[in-house]
This record gives C-alpha cells, structure tokens and sequence, in this order.
C-alpha cells in the first residue's frame, strides 16, 4: 500500500473532526473519500498533509509522517490540490507552474513535464503569460493540477476538484485525471461532492459521516447499489 492510515483522530484547537479513521491508498489507483459538507473530508486531506493536529499512524510507503512538516511531506512526493485551487492569482501561468518545481535540481526533466502539461492541458500554454488571477474558474483547476504535477508526486491528494464548474469542463478535468493515472501510474486521494463523478474514476471509496466511515467499497460496486446511493449520496 503507498498510503496506509490507523486510528486518525484530527482536531482544530479543542474541536475533534475525525474520530480514528482507517484507509488505505493502493499504488497506481484513485481511491475517493465521499460524504456531505462537514463530514471531515478535506479535513482527512489536511491530516496527511500535516496541516491540523492529529494523533494515530500515518504510513506513506511504509514511512511514518505524522507529525512531519508540510512541506517535509511534500518532498517526500505528497502533493495537495486545496479546495479553493490555493492559486497564486498576481502571478503568471508559467510563475505559478516554475513554483510546483521549485524543490527539483532536474532543469531536463521539468522541462519534460512541462511539455506533458501542455499536452495535457493545452490551454494553459496558450495563457502561459496571462495573470492566474485572469484564468475562468476550469482554468485555475488545470493550473493547480499542473502546478501540483510538476513535484513528480507518488500521490495526489485533490479536494473538490469540480467546485463551483460547469459540467463540461468537470468531464474534461475529470478525463484528465484518469489519463495521468493510466499513463503515469499515480495515486490519487479525491475528495468529491459529485459522487456520481467521483466513482466512475475511482476504485475505492469510502463514506463518510460525522468524522467516521459508515461505508467503505469497491467504487463499482457502491455505484450499483442504489439505495446506498440514495440514502448516502443523494443520487
């Protein structure tokens, strides 16, 4: 398993979010993490990132990083597309992707995985030197899923990536997605309002509620059950 969590409990001053979470990140999948606002589910991103106060184990390839640095985390080949995209809007494009590479040495292999962002994402080379702030709401997402890409992650942890986007550009995205992930072999943590989305990409999910999983799965197989959907999801 790339990630393994044991027992996350997480908190915000005196406040408990999460109340002793177990899951598991498989190499080379998109394992989802679904449930209603105020679930505790960018809550569980901000864990593994180090970002809150968290007592439990925390495993990523088999090393333990509760407790580390944010950016320590980082390096170690996390990355973390925020809700809100966490874009360097006075910035350019092309500024805010030489800031997903800042801790890399490799000038050939950014390079590289520039051009592969740009294949990826053709509209970002297109507004390379246009102010991020100027980017439609699509774009900002692409950029900080580019940006993020540039660290070389062995996991990408990616919280709300449809918000607040039309239905079009969420399918482009969401192809995107699992394109990088057929071709590159990376891991993905989503977490996602649009559970219909969500679990046509993914192979694992799990639900939850109030800081604790009520239902965990094989995405198809919570996809099919319609009264799980219903009664959890909404659709």
């Amino acid at each position: 398993m790339l990630l393994e969590v044991k027992s996350l409990h997480g908190a915000y001053g005196e406040s408990k979010v999460l109340h002793g979470l177990d899951f598991v990140v498989e190499e080379g999948g998109v394992t989802t993490l679904l449930g209603a606002n105020g679930a505790g589910k960018t809550t569980t991103l901000r864990a593994i990132s180090g970002m809150i106060r968290t007592q439990g184990e925390i495993l990523f390839a088999g090393r333990p990083i509760q407790g580390m640095a944010t950016e320590a985390i980082a390096a170690l080949g996390i990355a973390h597309v925020p809700d809100g995209r966490g874009t360097f809007m006075e910035l350019t494009v092309e500024e805010n992707l030489r800031l997903g590479s800042y801790t890399r040495n490799d000038k050939a292999g950014v390079a590289t995985d520039l051009a592969r962002m740009f294949d990826l994402f053709p509209r970002l080379n297109e507004r390379l030197h246009q102010q991020a702030g100027t980017l439609s709401g699509g774009e900002q997402q692409m950029l900080a899923i580019a940006r993020a890409m540039l660290l070389r992650p062995k996991l990408l942890l990616l919280d709300e990536p449809s918000f607040g986007l039309a239905p079009l550009i969420v399918r482009e995205i969401f192809e995107i997605l699992g394109r990088i992930v057929k071709e590159s072999g990376l891991s993905i943590l989503v977490v996602e309002q649009n559970a219909s989305l969500a679990l046509a990409i993914a192979d694992r999910a799990y639900l939850l509620e109030t800081g604790r999983f009520v239902m965990s799965g094989a995405a198809e197989d919570i996809r099919k059950d319609e009264t799980l959907r219903r009664s959890y999801l909404g659709y």
